[in-house]
């Protein structure tokens, strides 16, 4: 299995076969736009300008799970990425990326990256203790701006924390274009 097995609904609630994205490397987020993180969006975007003519996408989907950070209409999103960040690269419907209504991409990527593969204190933890499942590392994501990057065959192949600032997720594209 890989991305391409799955399709998603577009800002416009149209089916998107991520087929469409086949050869390309992508960063796939989930976003919110009254979170602390929220200015994130403007260094995704010198990211996808820096790397779109390369072969590079963003993948935008914007979730409301984290204390309410992404309210408002798909439209209203739009709008306020646009004035406020001047963002370009696409974006997709609200999705929610944990529970049992979790957004079957999201489901797929916490399971081929779990967190405990990159969030230290976690692994820590589970070494200390071995009392957490890692079936529930598996099915959280911790909040806001949680990006994996999808390589050019489809597979997820980084985790990388809401806290890590896109400029530092650079190199990593660099050497997948």
């Amino acid at each position: 299995m890989s991305i391409y097995d799955f399709t998603v609904k577009n800002d416009k609630g149209v089916d998107v076969s991520l087929d469409d994205y086949r050869g390309k490397v992508l960063l796939v987020v989930n976003t919110a736009t009254g979170c602390g993180l929220t200015p994130q969006y403007e260094g995704l975007e010198k990211l996808y300008e820096e790397y779109k003519d390369r072969g590079f996408e963003i993948l935008d989907f914007p979730c409301n799970q984290f204390a309410g950070q992404a309210p408002g209409t798909i439209d209203e999103i739009n709008s306020f990425c646009t004035l406020k960040y001047h963002t370009s690269f696409p974006r997709f419907a609200k999705i929610d990326v944990n529970g049992d209504t979790a957004e079957p991409l999201w489901v797929w990527l916490k399971k081929e990256i779990p967190a405990e593969k990159t969030d230290l204190k976690a692994k820590a933890l589970i070494a200390a203790t071995k009392k957490i499942s890692s079936a529930k590392l598996e099915s959280d994501i911790k909040w806001n701006f949680c990006k994996f990057l999808i390589d050019k065959e489809g597979n997820a192949v980084e985790r990388f924390t809401p806290t890590v600032e896109p400029k530092n997720i650079a190199q990593s594209i660099e050497a997948l274009l």
